[in-house]
């Protein structure tokens, strides 16, 4: 979050004055309507994903509701922006409250939910990069210079690579000590390892495959139509080619993964990529202020449709439960 703040920081300084009033003139100019139209794109998405849930339970012997497995699906998204990582394990927590599906098999299922998507993620990664061989170099140097504009100064030489590898290894470390060491967190460890592999099976266990797939197919369809009709609501952006918008897609993507919520690195990975489509900005650097007003649009609008949705399904869930539950 830190990293995410700090960037936030840094965006802003990089610019000259001239480009801050571009930045603000294309985020009051932008026409909301196209940002309205894609976050209801981005509700089918979630929807869907909520409905593709149903078919990997169903082989475990759990047949949920729709609402319950939406609202899940969105209070998982709510708590992601607060805690990191912790969606997966309250999408899980909200299922077996309001269906009893095991935790444990609730989780394994989102796991290997995840694997699916990782796998689409890589196929349209790789699709992206045949529709542009010809812009590697391009991005090459757009990246090199990137780093060296973040790299810290000649004067520091401090060992981060290590220190931040060494804090991974020992954590890691200290869990599996902790888990070999613990009769009840071992236990509790193997059931979500059992859990995960039950959900994998379910995949290929299903018997509603086509369904499975049409839904994958549509969930991330979705979610390129939700960013492609963001470039319709910023002047000028309409002209980036198909091909800029799935990498600026792919970027964005990754940054959500990579700092918690995506915030402060979605609208520079977004605006870094989707500015090699267009002239160079206008008093230097890397980045064009509108295609950062486009990226900062799009996060901006997805963020507070995960914080409203998802804390109306929070709201919805714990008013639904009687008190014996």
């Amino acid at each position: 979050l830190g990293i995410g703040v700090w960037l936030i920081y840094k965006q802003y300084h990089d610019l000259s004055p001239a480009q801050r009033d571009e930045l603000f003139s294309e985020l009051r100019d932008a026409d909301l309507r196209w940002v309205v139209l894609s976050l209801v794109v981005g509700l089918g998405s979630h929807m869907s994903r909520g409905w593709r849930w149903r078919y990997l339970l169903e082989p475990l012997g759990h047949r949920p509701g729709f609402w319950n497995c939406y609202h899940a699906v969105m209070i998982g998204y709510f708590m992601n922006l607060f805690l990191p990582r912790a969606g997966e394990a309250s999408r899980a927590a909200t299922l077996y409250r309001a269906e009893k599906v095991p935790f444990e098999q609730g989780f394994g299922t989102i796991l290997a939910e995840r694997a699916v998507d990782v796998l689409m993620l890589l196929a349209i990664a790789g699709f992206t990069l045949l529709l542009q061989l010809d812009k590697l170099d391009l991005f090459q140097a757009r990246v090199a210079s990137f780093r060296a504009a973040q790299a810290p100064g000649e004067q520091s030489n401090f060992p981060w690579v290590w220190v931040i590898g060494g804090a991974v290894m020992v954590g890691l470390m200290a869990g599996a000590y902790l888990i070999f060491t613990r009769p009840a967190l071992r236990a509790r460890f193997m059931d979500m390892v059992r859990g995960f592999g039950q959900g994998l099976q379910a995949v290929f266990r299903t018997k509603n495959k086509g369904a499975f797939i049409l839904h994958t197919a549509l969930i991330w369809a979705c979610y390129v139509g939700m960013f492609q009709l963001g470039f319709l609501a910023v002047p000028g952006m309409d002209a980036v080619p198909f091909a800029g918008i799935l990498a600026g897609f792919v970027a964005g993507t990754i940054g959500i993964g990579l700092v918690q919520g995506g915030i402060g690195v979605y609208p520079q990975f977004v605006a870094i990529i989707i500015s090699v489509y267009l002239a160079a900005p206008a008093g230097g650097g890397l980045i064009r202020p509108d295609a950062l007003a486009l990226g900062w649009l799009l996060w901006v609008a997805q963020t507070l449709m995960m914080i409203v949705l998802g804390g109306l399904s929070l709201l919805l869930m714990a008013l639904k439960r009687t008190p014996a539950a």
